[in-house]
């Protein structure tokens, strides 16, 4: 079979799972009038009419929408050949017609009247059979402590945005427990090996065991609730969730009740030691590993039906015991088995992290042998890191498997102004070039959602574009206009600096996770270099702050303001921090006590007070959503705690530290300012006493510091306070000066 042919089989598979009878079409068409409705409220709704029609697609078996009319007296109508991509016309209506914008930070929808007529009938097909959403990681960075509300809206913006394609994976603790139990574990044994559920994901992903759990009771009740209501509103849009799979690792104590099993423990991750990491991964060829992937699989049909695609990763960030193709051949094709002995549909969704995070293992030979193990056309790769570090190029097209060309972005769930929107806009294009090119789609599989907004726009909008868009300068000040409900020539300049500088990341060093020295613990060798010039920031934050008084009514425009000048002020703490490292190494107390004292006394309690005017920047919102999954104190202070980890240490002795940091109000008051005060008191002593920084000492006493964070039982306010417009200015007209005149200091 062709890699175009293959291609087709999945297409066709995955498309029939979408089913074509007019019951679906008509609950698709009422799913897109509900959200309607949640959007723009009743009123305004009732001006449009929306309905799915399969036949609309029947020329190009892909999604299509269709707009027509509009104007004084008339209904908009929207036609969409699925419920999903009825809801990418409306969001194209809403978007190009009316002016309107949608993000996770709020939307603008003031909508003119009349609404604006529709020139001509506009028709419009996706070149993407599929358009991709989310990365195992993302439902613990971001999803993890989310109720229906919250849920709710983010399946609304993932069907405006065109996604069709998405794991649904919550819930999936509960039916393994009840696997576990049927093979003879206890209820204690089952607990133990749970982690928390800030760290689900990289037990599902058999990196870790055990950390941060047990797992409430009820957590799998609520999980389950939440999970059911998922897949229906998915479903009900037409979109494909993706449910989990066996992949093959196991709790140790299965080995109590089956003593012969042949298991292989793996190697430790993350710094974890094996109290938490080195899974226990079942030998391909043990009979007890179709037993136990049928079990559950049959478990999990049985309770949330099935569209047929299934998510599942062996050797994510994890070396296989053996490189021999055979060995890696056999433990792929057991998955595979283990699926379609209960579903002969079965399509195994692969996560191609695994090729670009351990490239010196996976070789050809390799990569040939896992993707050769599943028959063509029944393996859907995600090359997950496309924007960056492309895997296709190097497999030549995953030797004939389809593929979805992914955007990674961000690492961790961090804040920080990053993208590479150039790569971005080209790649899809060029994937689908490329020479024998199994692509089937677009991807976006984030670490971590709530940031960087436009980044996310422009890969939506590119799921239904063929060829990349033409002028991104011109793109993103249209992107700027919507995003405020109005042009302002400031705004649009602002976005053009940020465009040119931030979000114009290039080469394989690119990577969305943020290693700015005010996230990190502190040390003598931190890297300061950036890939833009911080002028370019800093004069976009002066072009905000110019049209602060035109927009600031618009909740995007104050959100968009506050994250620049967070940034502006991690650029600082970046530049202070050169200035006391280089007055102590040139031993020079005073310079040093200054550009400590302005650093930890004045700039970063004053970062700490501007995230607090906005309830997106607020720990206190972070941890009470965390306290708000549980339905005991016990639990809350467990979810508390799990959250705190996470943000932090991430394990118990700082395993994978500040990794998934963030820039919140009172973590970076209680967490980032005593670290950074401890070490200038270090770096003074050191002169004062005429004797080397002990770095190891630090990072000892640090230790202790993030410690009695974690432990911490601080409440922090949930609601904002103080305006996010004044306090801006107010650090701007401290700071902004000193910039120009070429010094930090102001005399």
């Amino acid at each position: 079979m062709g890699a175009a042919a293959a291609a087709a089989v999945l297409g066709l598979l995955l498309l029939a799972a979408a089913g074509g009878a007019a019951a679906d079409e008509a609950r698709e068409a009422a799913a897109v009038r509900a959200l309607l409705v949640r959007l723009l409220g009743p009123g305004p709704a009732a001006a449009f009419s929306v309905s799915v029609k399969r036949a609309l697609a029947a020329e190009s078996g892909l999604d299509t929408y269709r707009l027509s009319g509009g104007g004084a007296g008339t209904r908009v109508l929207v036609l969409g050949s699925t419920g999903v991509a009825a809801a990418v016309g409306l969001h194209r209506y809403l978007r190009d017609f009316c002016g309107c914008h949608v993000a996770w930070s709020g939307s603008q929808l003031r909508l003119p009247e009349p609404l604006p007529a529709v020139p001509q009938v506009l028709t419009e097909a996706t070149p993407n059979r599929y358009r991709y959403y989310q990365n195992v990681c993302t439902h613990s960075y971001s999803f993890v402590w989310w109720d229906w509300a919250r849920w709710e809206r983010e399946l609304d913006w993932m069907a405006l945005n065109g996604i069709n394609l998405a794991l649904a994976w919550s819930g999936q603790e509960a039916i393994w427990q009840r696997v576990y139990l049927a093979l003879g574990l206890t209820q204690s044994e089952i607990d133990e090996y749970f982690t928390g559920p800030a760290f689900l994901a990289w037990g599902r992903m058999g990196n870790l065991h055990t950390w941060g759990g047990p797992l409430p009771h009820s957590w799998h009740l609520k999980q389950l609730y939440l999970q059911h209501r998922i897949l229906d509103r998915m479903r009900s849009f037409g979109m494909i969730p993706v449910l989990p799979a066996f992949s093959g690792h196991v709790p140790k104590a299965l080995t109590r009740v089956f003593p012969q099993i042949n298991i292989t423990q793996l190697g430790s991750w993350g710094h974890f030691n094996c109290s938490y990491s080195c899974s226990f991964l079942l030998a391909p060829e043990d009979p007890l590993f179709p037993i136990i992937g049928s079990l559950f699989l049959r478990e999990l049909i049985q309770e949330f039906g099935t569209n047929h695609i299934y998510g599942a990763d062996t050797f994510n960030e994890m070396q296989p015991p053996s490189s021999e193709p055979s060995y890696l051949a056999s433990a792929t094709a057991s998955v595979y088995q283990a699926m379609i002995t209960v579903d002969s549909d079965a399509v195994w969704l692969l996560q191609g992290w695994l090729f670009q995070h351990q490239p010196q293992f996976w070789g050809p030979a390799q990569v040939r042998a896992v993707l050769e193990a599943v028959p063509r056309g029944r393996l859907l790769v995600l090359d997950l890191f496309a924007e960056s570090q492309p895997v296709y190029i190097q497999t030549a097209s995953f030797q004939g498997q389809p593929f979805i060309w992914c955007m990674l972005h961000n690492f961790g769930g961090n804040h920080g102004l990053f993208g590479a929107l150039e790569a971005v806009n080209r790649g899809p294009a060029a994937a689908r070039l490329f020479p024998n090119s199994t692509m089937l789609g677009t991807g976006m599989a984030p670490e971590g959602i709530g940031q960087n907004e436009v980044v996310y726009a422009l890969m939506a909008e590119l799921g239904w574009r063929k060829d990349p868009v033409a002028d991104l300068e011109a793109w993103v000040s249209s992107f700027a206009a919507r995003r405020y409900g109005v042009a302002h020539r400031d705004t649009e300049a602002a976005w053009r600096l940020l465009l040119r500088s931030v979000y114009n990341c290039s080469g394989e060093a690119c990577s969305g996770h943020n290693r700015s020295p005010l996230v990190r613990r502190p040390s003598l060798q931190m890297v300061t270099t950036v890939w833009y010039n911080r002028s370019d920031v800093f004069e976009a934050w002066r072009l905000l702050l110019t049209a602060a008084p035109t927009l600031a009514s618009s909740p995007t425009f104050r959100y968009d303001l506050l994250d620049v000048t967070r940034q502006a002020a991690q650029e600082l703490v970046s530049l202070y921090y050169v200035e006391a490292r280089s007055a102590y190494l040139r031993k020079e107390l005073v310079p040093l006590l200054r550009a400590a004292g302005v650093l930890v006394y004045e700039l970063l309690p004053a970062l700490d007070k501007v995230l607090a005017s906005d309830s997106r920047f607020l720990l206190g919102k972070w941890l009470e959503q965390a306290r708000a999954a549980a339905v005991s104190e016990a639990e809350a202070h467990l979810y508390e705690q799990n959250s705190r980890y996470q943000l932090t240490l991430w394990g118990p002795e700082g395993n994978i530290l500040d990794y998934a940091n963030k820039q919140l109000a009172g973590l970076v008051a209680d967490y980032y300012t005593p670290r950074w005060r401890l070490f200038m008191e270090m770096l003074v002593e050191s002169l004062v006493q005429g004797i080397p920084f002990q770095q190891h000492q630090f990072d000892k006493n640090a230790f202790q510091l993030e410690q009695t964070f974690i432990f911490g039982t601080q409440r922090y306010p949930s609601q904002p306070d103080g305006d996010t417009v004044d306090l801006a200015k107010k650090l701007f007209i401290k700071y902004y000066p000193r910039l120009v005149a070429g010094s930090l200091w102001t005399d």
